[in-house]
């Protein structure tokens, strides 16, 4: 089912043990637009520490009560390896914390989480944990180079058409079984009073990070045209089939689209 990353915002994140804090945001890589990390206030408990949670390690969600159940124990989250979150992660660091945990690397396989298509699908080495130094060893090989950005940054960034600018960035939707995020939910006030609709990543051309604009390779008068969005609301499949057959592309959940080239937003 899709969901609302702002509706997700103030989620319960409880331990094997007890709560650890409250869900703030996502960190999402440019490539291939999935949700890798969940960044967690812990509050007073680790003195107001931010702390990243993979998908992996979800186990069940209490979506009524807005709470997040976490395969993992206070100690181990309390000793994970440091990360400021107010920099930009690096890939040395997001090696050092997958091998902490013993999650594969998701940049090392054929799938959206590299040896597996849904987070859930991976297993967890235990034995890695416990080989710190040749961890830290293969985590300095990695390029410095990231592709994670944060949900809170690019919210209101500008979408520009093909012929002039319709809007900005309000929302995101993810997927909660693979964690991908299948639209940005496009605020038109500006142009279209009240209406918001929906574009695909996949639909994406470019994405200028310093100037904070978001390109697709559509006309402002198709996008006007097309099915509007209701936020709030579910989404269900007949309303996804009827925003791909309008815009002509192929659905995300079909053989087609799984096998178009990847697609990257890291320009500009």
């Amino acid at each position: 089912m899709l969901r609302s990353i702002t509706q997700l915002k103030g989620f319960a994140i409880r331990a094997r043990d007890g709560e650890i804090g409250t869900l703030e945001q996502f960190y999402f890589d440019d490539e291939s637009w999935a949700a890798r990390y969940l960044v967690v206030n812990a509050g007073d408990w680790l003195g107001g520490r931010q702390v990243l949670v993979s998908p992996i390690a979800l186990r069940q969600a209490e979506w009524e009560s807005q709470r997040l159940d976490v395969a993992l124990t206070k100690k181990q989250i309390q000793n994970s390896p440091l990360i400021d979150t107010h920099k930009p992660v690096s890939r040395q660091h997001e090696a050092l914390y997958l091998g902490y945990y013993g999650y594969p690397y998701y940049w090392g396989g054929p799938f959206m989480w590299g040896l597996a298509s849904y987070p859930a699908g991976l297993t967890v080495d235990r034995v890695a944990v416990t080989q710190g130094e040749a961890l830290r060893a293969r985590a300095g090989k990695e390029s410095p180079d990231s592709h994670l950005r944060c949900t809170d940054e690019v919210t209101g960034y500008h979408i520009e058409a093909s012929n002039g600018e319709i809007g900005h960035v309000k929302d995101f939707l993810v997927d909660d079984e693979t964690w991908a995020i299948r639209y940005l939910e496009v605020n038109t006030r500006n142009w279209w009073p009240g209406k918001k609709v929906l574009v695909a990543p996949q639909w994406i051309d470019n994405v200028s990070w310093p100037d904070s604009k978001v390109y697709v390779n559509l006309t402002r008068e198709t996008i006007q045209n097309g099915p509007e969005w209701n936020a709030g609301t579910a989404i269900t499949r007949e309303y996804e089939n009827r925003l791909y057959d309008y815009y002509d592309r192929s659905p995300y959940w079909t053989p087609e689209a799984e096998n178009l080239p990847s697609h990257s937003a890291g320009k500009g």
